[in-house]
């Protein structure tokens, strides 16, 4: 019932910036949470950052400092602003939402960050 779109992704070298967005369509009265996460290769999932509906957000130790997370509610898209990026940001982002009325949960197909010289 829920889509979720993910963009920005692609190639940049160690320093750089690079900015995702989530758009997300369908069945949406509400958003409960947004947030994002990563796979590398040989390792889990984990959690990137994370925003609720009351604008609380959480961000991996990893990234505090050098990421942002931020949403725009009228568009029902989230973003993610990517700086001082470093090679072991490299994975595939996967954009998750928890919407209403069901507080059900989704995910997007995923989007590959590449930091690399």
């Amino acid at each position: 019932q829920v889509q979720l779109v993910e963009s920005g992704g692609g190639l940049v070298q160690p320093g750089g910036s690079l900015r995702l967005s989530c758009a997300a369509s369908g069945s949406i009265f509400s958003i409960y949470t947004m947030g994002w996460y990563r796979q590398a290769p040989g390792k889990q999932r984990e959690l990137v950052a994370a925003i609720t509906s009351t604008g609380s957000t959480n961000y991996a130790d990893s990234v505090k400092g050098r990421f942002t997370i931020s949403e725009d509610n009228a568009k029902n898209t989230v973003y993610l602003q990517m700086n001082s990026l470093k090679p072991e940001d490299t994975a595939v982002y996967y954009c998750n939402g928890v919407f209403g009325p069901l507080l059900k949960q989704y995910w997007g197909q995923g989007t590959q960050v590449t930091v690399s010289s």
